[in-house]
């Protein structure tokens, strides 16, 4: 691979309360996913961290995530399918909404948190909120995590993704993420992210834990704008990458 673009997720701070470096990741990255409100993130976090992502040229997504700000969306739920429509179709209302009031406009669209990894598992569930978005802007492109059901039913749908992987995140050997209470699942070291993220990228594949290879499309690479050295593993990653040959650069519509 010659191409990838690097996602962070952001614009998850709170009122007073500041979740992450977000003026610093812009710098950096090349796509962003912004908080709707819902897990993370308010009006005013939105329109400011959408304007700077649009100032540093980089590429808007929508974020969307369970109704969970103590959680930070991070804590499973069981919800309808009718309902999960709407709370994306809501979410990503918003955030057309702000984009067009900023003057910038959203790219696409990546679940968050524990929506996201209930519906690597089922196909049903992650079809059911990617249709929501697709209700809302038939051209919107879906961020899925590769190899997993999020894949499957992106491509059921027949609508327009583009395959991503974690930077800062260990993988299972059926493609899913190690869950966060176990050892190693998070990835702190920007020493470890970026050569890791390099190797991965070279051999066009997940490399698992036990050091499988899932041969995949790798078009984005993530990661998470709240953890303590965000920022670092941001460098770290574009830089092995950029050194490997690879061009860091926003995926194309």
């Amino acid at each position: 691979m010659t191409r990838v673009d690097l996602n962070a997720d952001m614009g998850e701070s709170f009122g007073p309360w500041k979740m992450g470096d977000d003026d610093s990741l812009l710098k950096i990255i090349t796509s962003a996913n912004i908080a709707c409100g819902f897990h993370a993130g308010d009006p005013d976090v939105m329109a400011k961290t959408m304007a700077l992502a649009a100032e540093n040229g980089v590429g808007i997504g929508a974020h969307p995530g369970f109704p969970d700000l103590q959680g930070f969306g991070r804590r499973n739920m069981k919800v309808p399918h009718a309902s999960l429509r709407n709370m994306v179709r809501y979410q990503l209302g918003a955030a057309l909404g702000m984009a067009r009031a900023v003057g910038a406009e959203v790219r696409h669209l990546k679940l968050h948190g524990a929506l996201a990894n209930m519906c690597s598992v089922d196909q049903d569930m992650a079809r059911a909120c990617y249709q929501g978005a697709l209700d809302v802007d038939p051209d919107i492109i879906i961020m899925v995590l590769a190899v997993t059901k999020q894949e499957q039913a992106a491509r059921e749908l027949g609508c327009k993704w583009v395959g991503e992987i974690f930077a800062d995140r260990a993988y299972n050997d059926d493609g899913t993420l190690v869950d966060r209470s176990l050892p190693g699942a998070v990835i702190h070291d920007p020493e470890v992210a970026g050569p890791r993220i390099l190797e991965m990228v070279s051999a066009g594949a997940i490399i698992t834990e036990s050091g499988r290879h899932l041969e995949t499309s790798i078009d984005t690479i993530c990661l998470h704008g709240d953890g303590p050295t965000a920022v670092q593993i941001a460098r770290s990653v574009r830089s092995c990458l950029e050194e490997g040959g690879v061009e860091v650069k926003v995926f194309e519509r």
